[in-house]
């Protein structure tokens, strides 16, 4: 198992879908099944395809910047920085499950607004 490439491939995945692909980020990254933990989405890969479809018509403007990915056994973790409309920021984390061939075939993830005042300086990030 390549960690480098899954993590590579996991980024290129999650932003091809993004920003208005996941069709082809589907059949460039994805294995036989895709498995959704996420339950505001359908399970498997059309669930996934109509979901992001949905996401680019509704907020076409929007951006994402990788923060971190680690990857270790069979997992990829992504930690990303999202602005949505009305700089509405997220912070969210996915974690992506590969086979041995290098295929995404499940997929986690966690979103946390950013509010617009903390009790600190520091950043989410």
């Amino acid at each position: 198992m390549n960690l480098d490439q899954n993590k590579k491939n996991a980024i290129a995945f999650y932003k091809m879908a993004y920003e208005g692909n996941p069709k082809k980020a589907t059949e460039l990254y994805v294995g036989n099944e895709y498995i959704q933990h996420n339950p505001l989405v359908g399970d498997g890969i059309q669930a996934f395809i109509d979901y992001f479809d949905r996401m680019q018509s509704e907020y076409p403007v929007k951006s994402i910047d990788f923060v971190r990915a680690i990857a270790e056994g069979n997992l990829v973790a992504l930690h990303t920085h999202q602005i949505w409309p009305d700089n509405d920021e997220y912070v969210t984390m996915d974690f992506f499950r590969f086979t041995d061939d290098g295929k995404i075939v499940e997929h986690w993830d966690s979103l946390q607004q950013i509010p617009k005042m903390a009790l600190h300086n520091n950043s989410m990030y």
